[in-house]
């Protein structure tokens, strides 16, 4: 095998760099469109409110472009992301379209790390935490692209963008490893089934948490609405109601579920041909097997017994941090066969 070459893979850190820094340019102007899109949304309300106790005939001619009402029978403007989350229906958010553009960038510059990483090493990058990290937070930011080139999910980009940088943070500064050949148990094809599968599936796991803590938020908020409460929330106006955010969060949870089984089943086979067994009750094995646990019990209760709403979102959540719990906690400190995948 051709010798590891150190000075691509320093490159390849280099661009991780710039992809970091991208990532969090683009998350302050998801922070920042929250904020002016807020203030744009409240502004409209007073003006409307205002129309509408000095003209009736202003009053029916906002809703019949469709303006809502709320509990108190304010009228209120049309939302940016509505129920149907179609991109593009909403107002051309400006500060939002750059923080999206910046994202793409990022992401290239990301993509250009991660293959630039593989090819120092003559083999696929994701053979230790530091390319487990890099390469699972490359891919929430490519499948949140995808998802967003169908719906307007620029809503939840603050968090999804918050979570990559968190995870580059993580690979940078506590899992810094250098570039190197892999040890013999991982040098095999079923490293690219596996791991790949259980990369894509956690990178839609990550996403399905972020709309389920926006649930659970909106959930508490349309509460306090329906109660005559003040809205201190005012940032949730520009996300969709938290029964549409369930929803969509449902189906990409049964997408990434698929996923998941196909993970547990590829590392069986995996384990058989490197240990002569299919399952062992390794630390790993386990932990990847309640995640799938946790994630059926989710589907299941949420199609058959009814749990929807906060209940539904808490499981989702719970199977997220078990998931985080997996890839840190037990690759690092839980000694087993799968020991080598930690640092």
């Amino acid at each position: 095998m051709p010798p590891v070459d150190a000075e691509l893979g320093q490159l390849s850190e280099l661009f991780m760099l710039l992809a970091s820094i991208a990532y969090v340019v683009a998350l302050i102007f998801f922070v920042l469109d929250l904020v002016r899109s807020s203030s744009t949304i409240t502004t409209l309300e007073s003006r409307l409110a205002g129309e509408q106790a000095s003209s009736a005939r202003v009053l029916a001619g906002v809703g019949a472009r469709g303006a809502g009402s709320t509990p108190g029978g304010t009228t209120t403007p049309p939302a940016t992301a509505d129920d149907s989350m179609d991109y593009g229906a909403g107002p051309r958010r400006g500060t939002a379209r750059i923080a999206v553009a910046l994202t793409v960038l990022a992401a290239v510059i990301h993509g250009a790390a991660v293959v630039s990483r593989g090819v120092a090493a003559h083999r696929v990058p994701w053979g230790n935490m530091y390319e487990f990290c890099t390469t699972g937070a490359f891919f929430v930011a490519v499948i949140f692209l995808i998802a967003l080139s169908r719906k307007d999910l620029r809503f939840i980009g603050s968090f999804v963008v918050g979570l990559v940088v968190v995870m580059l943070c993580a690979a940078t500064v506590g899992f810094p490893t250098p570039v190197a050949r892999l040890i013999p148990a991982l040098q095999s094809y079923w490293l690219i089934v596996h791991v790949s599968i259980a990369v894509a599936s956690s990178a839609m796991f990550t996403i399905t948490f972020a709309m389920s803590v926006l649930q659970l938020l909106q959930s508490s908020r349309e509460a306090k609405v329906l109660a005559g409460k003040e809205d201190t929330a005012r940032f949730l106006r520009l996300v969709p109601s938290a029964l549409s955010l369930e929803n969509l969060s449902y189906r990409l949870n049964a997408v990434a579920f698929v996923g998941w089984t196909f993970t547990l089943m590829a590392g069986a086979i995996w384990a058989e041909q490197a240990w002569g067994r299919y399952w062992g009750w390794d630390p790993k094995e386990v932990w990847t097997f309640v995640i799938w646990v946790v994630y059926a019990g989710y589907l299941h209760a949420r199609a058959t017994r009814g749990w929807t709403g906060t209940r539904a979102a808490w499981l989702s959540i719970t199977g997220y941090l078990c998931v985080v719990f997996n890839f840190t906690i037990v690759n690092i400190y839980f000694q087993g066969l799968h020991s080598y995948s930690g640092v």
